[in-house]
């Protein structure tokens, strides 16, 4: 055995200790020993269960469980049944390391996936490039996640608020003026995501009037809301996630301020608004997916999704369960092509992979940037549906982008990926 390799047993005895003491390392080398062929594959949701991301974080879930379920039912992954853990990281980055090393040391998983706060996500993948463990970022959508944030093992399958600014930004200036104002949520995908509206507004003639920023869990949007009538801006672009966008939505509808000025929010979860009247669903976001696009395979994908999940209030998937469905199901995709759970292996077979359009139920080809390991696919714009033809029946689709047309190339300039050498090796 390599002095740099370190026994399973070795592994769990350290873990016993995590709550005290946390993982000391790195290791040039992690490997869970005694994985027999018939031993199930190991995968560790990392899904907000609490926190103001709660409501995505369950259907982050819901997705990721029916890509296992749809593995299981085909004879599971290179002969394994595919098993998963679900520990709540409550929308904290403080603790969702903590889930990450007790997956990896104490529950024995082999795969880490889930996250919808890009802090929460940043802190886990600390945790997994150290171990070599392969990290899948689910709905994640900082740019910082495949910029400076970026890791060897880590893949961010959400478009970002780059790519969301770059489809919404311009068009906007041209139909309602160059004044704007900021409304970012005050953390590092609000942060990110007003950087890059900025950086757009001053590439297309825009100016910003005034940046407010938002404390994470804010109920009352009162005095930010005064501002905007004082300033009379153009647009608001809103930079604003979970359950702060659905308290902001309900008091600017209260107010009247929905029709003008101008609403440009960065990017809306479905789960974020989902039983809203349509009065709140004001202005215009960014999305990657609707459950009632006119494209192959969708009405199927609504089905199984509704026979899995009867009990569910919200019945019909939205973008942030596609996600959490496609980057489980493209994971063990890659680990069947790679042949192996060897993490440098499957990371190779991951980096750079082309998804057709039909397979992802979107109008382009999308891929896996093996530069930054973010998925470049296509982006929508959508609005409320005044003329739903049902009750879920809540957004039209404006445009859809091709992936090259809002690539974010800063968060290229950014990422440095590790080296593989310098990433350690893990065997699922």
């Amino acid at each position: 055995m390599s002095k740099n390799t370190i026994s399973r047993r070795v592994l769990l005895a350290a873990g016993a200790t995590s709550a005290v003491s946390l993982f000391a390392g790195p290791w040039k080398h992690n490997r869970v020993w005694a994985q027999g062929a018939a031993k199930p594959l190991r995968i560790g949701i990392t899904a907000d269960a609490s926190g103001m991301y709660a409501n995505s974080g369950a259907s982050d879930k819901r997705g990721m469980m029916m890509a296992i379920a749809e593995a299981n039912e085909r004879g599971g992954v290179l002969g394994r049944k595919v098993e998963f853990v679900h520990i709540d990281t409550e929308t904290t980055a403080a603790t969702g390391s903590r889930v990450a090393e007790r997956m990896i040391s104490r529950e024995q998983c082999g795969f880490l996936v889930g996250a919808v706060h890009s802090g929460v996500a940043n802190a886990i993948s600390q945790v997994a490039q150290k171990y070599g463990v392969i990290y899948i970022n689910t709905n994640s959508s900082s740019p910082t996640e495949a910029g400076q944030n970026c890791h060897r093992v880590k893949f961010v399958f959400d478009g970002n608020g780059t790519n969301f600014a770059k489809a919404a930004v311009k068009s906007a200036i041209e139909r309602f003026g160059p004044d704007w104002m900021l409304l970012t949520n005050d953390y590092v995908w609000g942060h990110d995501t007003a950087k890059a509206t900025k950086a757009l507004l001053a590439e297309y003639g825009g100016k910003v009037m005034e940046e407010v920023l938002i404390p994470q869990g804010t109920r009352d949007f009162t005095s930010a809301l005064l501002k905007v009538q004082q300033r009379k801006p153009g647009v608001i672009s809103a930079a604003i996630g979970g359950d702060d966008q659905k308290a902001m939505r309900q008091q600017v509808a209260q107010l009247g301020m929905g029709d003008k000025p101008a609403w440009i929010n960065s990017q809306q979860d479905w789960d974020d608004v989902y039983g809203l009247p349509v009065d709140n669903l004001f202005g215009v976001f960014g999305t990657t997916w609707y459950y009632r696009l006119d494209l192959p395979g969708v009405a199927d994908f609504v089905k199984r999704y509704q026979t899995m999940y009867p009990e569910t209030a919200m019945r019909s998937p939205g973008n942030v369960f596609y996600n959490g469905y496609m980057s489980v199901r493209e994971l063990l995709s890659a680990v069947e092509r790679a042949g192996t759970t060897s993490n440098i292996a499957v990371i190779k077979a991951l980096e750079g992979h082309k998804m057709p359009a039909r397979d992802r139920m979107q109008h382009f080809d999308a891929s896996i940037d093996a530069d930054t390991h973010q998925v470049q696919q296509t982006i929508y714009l959508a609005t409320a549906n005044r003329a739903p033809k049902e009750k879920d029946d809540l957004f039209e689709i404006l445009s859809h982008a091709k992936p090259d047309d809002v690539r974010d190339t800063d968060s290229a300039k950014l990422c440095k990926l590790e080296p593989y050498d310098k990433t350690p090796t893990f065997d699922a």
